[in-house]
């Protein structure tokens, strides 16, 4: 697990999907003296998935009727010379389906990652955002360095598959020198397949993208819906343009005080929570746990498999074997959806019969990779945006000497979230800075839900989020649950606050708590 996303939005849709069937360039040169906030986007049908937004069919029609649509903005590569090349940015959209004269504007969607196709994951809600698009354009996008918008590429397939079966939890120094000439082999393919669009692929970059956005859209105000990573990416455009936030809510806070330790830190604490609550729950079922007999018996025989997974794997989706790094990778995604536990469970099940596919195909999912053998560029989206955010690079004797905390922390995922962070140390390109600053006086109120059961997000950075965004702009509400985010759990208490902001203005009392 050395590179371990904030969301993957489209790959928890995705998961379910995929394992219920199995069990049943840049742009070129900008125009001189061109004015891109006069562009005139050209909506059209949506194509089908390219292989960087990770395949698949085109968007289905809109419930209801109606089509999605997609078109191609420009921006400038280098927001430090905006007359100079331009990238495309790949939009997508759903026009507001109530009466024109009670539309608001545009509501734009980030899901996270980094690295997420918002294209791609958007149409994959359904009719998830129904309410919302009856005052709004819904608008995604695939953020720069991501799917269609000069997508950053590294190694190809078959490097891919050798990658992610890469021993990530090293217990010597063999398997400690092969882990670090793997990452360093990865990122030297970045930079050889990308070099000129990793400099430009910062939170602050695409913050600017959002603006101009905004503006080509037609909207005096930002309207923001921004899920984990997006609420980052919220944050520091609501940092830069305090004055033209409009209607905005975070979910799936990132907490914006952290560097990447802290962060990878508190991940591991929350991964072990939400396995704690994953064993807990299945021992509490009235026809018993398949996997344990008590919540200490769950977790200690999920322990004993990964012990036994890094001396001998088993078979997995031929021809590929379940290693422990894939098991680790396949737990923790589904972790992150309450809807995904019984996957967890019966891959587990198989698993201690010696069938690995189930955990090799969550493990799948988390990496972008597609049945057919296809990756997204999920993975190199990721790492570019992250690495070129944070200064911090740390090297494999700061690793074995934090190791002691994150095994405290969680005795499962402590060590691959500790190795993790060494995915930075040669990057091409240096950090901007330790964390991100969302600081935002004069902005109109942003509301933060947090989830008490996040593990990806832990419910603590939704307080530092409010603190951070500066008195009188952040308004708490708390979800306690399970799984990553709160919106799509469909408690309605939760949805009714947020509906009720963002298409009545209706600013909930700060310390709501839904259940």
């Amino acid at each position: 697990m050395p590179r371990l996303p904030r969301l993957r939005a489209a790959a928890l849709t995705a998961t379910a999907v995929l394992l219920s069937t199995v069990l049943a360039g840049c742009g070129g040169d900008g125009a001189e003296g061109e004015d891109l906030t006069r562009q005139e986007l050209s909506w059209q049908a949506c194509p089908t998935p390219d292989d960087a937004q990770g395949g698949g069919d085109a968007p289905s029609p809109l419930p209801g009727g109606g089509e999605w649509q997609c078109a191609t903005m420009k921006a400038p590569l280098d927001w430090d010379d905006p007359k100079g090349d331009t990238i495309d940015l790949e939009l997508i959209r759903a026009r507001a389906s109530g009466d024109k004269s009670e539309r608001i504007g545009s509501l734009i969607f980030n899901f996270g990652g980094p690295g997420a196709s918002g294209v791609k994951t958007l149409p994959g809600f359904g009719d998830g955002f129904d309410a919302l698009r009856t005052r709004y354009d819904l608008v995604s996008f695939d953020p720069r360095g991501v799917g269609r918008s000069n997508p950053v590429l590294c190694e190809n397939d078959q490097q891919l598959d050798a990658h992610f079966q890469q021993d990530a939890t090293p217990d010597d120094a063999g398997e400690r020198t092969r882990l670090l000439d793997s990452t360093r082999e990865f990122n030297d393919a970045c930079e050889e397949n990308s070099e000129k669009i990793l400099p430009h692929v910062r939170t602050t970059d695409a913050a600017r993208d959002l603006d101009l956005m905004r503006q080509v859209l037609g909207d005096r105000e930002l309207h923001y819906f921004g899920f984990s990573y997006g609420t980052e990416l919220g944050g520091v455009y609501a940092h830069l343009f305090p004055q033209r936030v409009g209607r905005v809510v975070f979910d799936a806070v990132v907490d914006p005080t952290r560097n990447p330790e802290q962060g990878s830190l508190g991940q591991a604490e929350g991964f072990q929570l939400a396995l704690d609550n994953y064993a807990e729950d299945c021992v509490s079922k009235s026809g018993g746990c398949p996997v344990g007999d008590s919540p200490r018996n769950v977790k200690d025989r999920i322990a004993t498999l990964l012990k036994d997974l890094d001396r001998k794997p088993i078979p997995g989706v031929f021809p590929r074997e379940l290693t422990q790094t894939a098991a680790t990778n396949g737990i923790v995604q589904a972790l992150y959806s309450q809807d995904l536990w019984q996957y967890l469970t019966e891959g587990l099940q198989q698993a201690y019969d010696g069938d690995g596919s189930i955990l090799l195909l969550l493990s799948d999912t988390m990496n972008g990779r597609s049945e057919n053998g296809e990756y997204d560029n999920s993975t190199a989206a990721h790492t570019a945006i992250s690495c070129a955010d944070a200064k911090p690079r740390y090297d494999a004797a700061h690793v074995e000497r934090k190791l002691p905390e994150f095994r405290a922390a969680s005795p499962l995922f402590g060590d691959s979230l500790a190795w993790g962070m060494t995915g930075c140390t040669d990057w091409a390109v240096a950090g901007a800075a330790d964390h991100p600053d969302v600081s935002a006086p004069g902005s109109a109120p942003i509301l933060v839900v947090g989830n008490t059961g996040d593990p990806a997000t832990p419910y603590e950075g939704a307080r530092k989020m409010v603190d951070a965004l500066g008195k009188g702009v952040g308004v708490e509400l708390t979800y306690r649950g399970q799984g990553h985010g709160a919106y799509d759990s469909e408690n309605k208490c939760v949805q009714d606050a947020v509906n009720g902001y963002l298409l009545d203005g209706k600013v909930p009392p700060t310390g709501t708590v839904c259940s």
